[in-house]
């Protein structure tokens, strides 16, 4: 694994606070990502990581702090950050389903054969509906089109979801290959050991709030501490 912090972080969460209507969910959250590195975003489901990825991506305005990119606050929409080298892979699958595995490539300006060295099982696809793929082939094709334009920040939300251990092996070696081309990912899971499998770094949220942070590798033996943010997390609500 390779971390490359000499540059500073590309993506920054400073004392970020975030919410829906008046309320937050997410309290003063410190997040630093650098070129060179993945960083896993860890908790159970209603922690708030879904929140927090959003406001980093511009999808979510924040209630406090703020978000840096490229080391200058930032408070554009996402398609603006996206002109800024950003992408975003949401919980759910960004395919068109009524469009060829092709067309979606095309609509998404990749360059095929960028995608297909990323992941050749897409090529056989090339012609068939999205919406006729499986779930690991239609993450396969959203984190292609990410992936092919080789952007300088990925935000990956929950790609293990509904997934064989096989298909989301295939994606995280992805998403480690980017980091290690340059790139800065914050991969946000549920799964803690597959995560820091291929993290650099991570943060363990509970009720909103980082209570764990550290190197992935420290954090391997730290498992069950981890579970236990689980375990007193499990109470909330899904989704958040």
């Amino acid at each position: 694994m390779t971390t490359n912090g000499a540059a500073g972080p590309v993506l920054e969460a400073v004392d970020l606070s975030v919410g829906y209507g008046p309320m937050p969910v997410v309290h003063n959250v410190n997040i630093t990502v650098n070129p060179g590195e993945v960083v896993a975003l860890l908790g159970v489901n209603g922690a708030g990581k879904t929140t927090t990825v959003r406001a980093l991506a511009g999808d979510l305005k924040p209630m406090g702090g703020e978000v840096r990119l490229h080391g200058k606050r930032v408070t554009s929409p996402l398609h603006r950050r996206a002109k800024q080298g950003l992408r975003y892979i949401s919980e759910e699958r960004s395919v068109f389903m009524g469009l060829s595995t092709a067309d979606n490539l095309r609509l998404g300006g990749t360059v095929k054969q960028e995608c297909l060295a990323l992941f050749p099982e897409l090529e056989r696809l090339m012609g068939r509906k999205a919406g006729l793929l499986s779930g690991g082939e239609q993450q396969m094709l959203t984190l292609a089109r990410a992936l092919s334009v080789r952007p300088q920040v990925l935000l990956a939300d929950e790609l293990s979801l509904g997934l064989a251990p096989l298909v989301l092996e295939r994606l995280l070696l992805a998403v480690r290959a980017a980091a290690d081309h340059g790139g800065a990912v914050l991969l946000v899971e549920q799964h803690v050991r597959d995560a820091l499998e291929v993290a650099d770094r991570a943060y363990v949220l509970s009720h909103g709030r980082v209570v764990l942070e550290g190197d992935a590798k420290d954090l391997k033996g730290r498992i069950s501490e981890i579970e236990q943010t689980y375990l007193a997390g499990s109470e909330l609500g899904a989704g958040v």
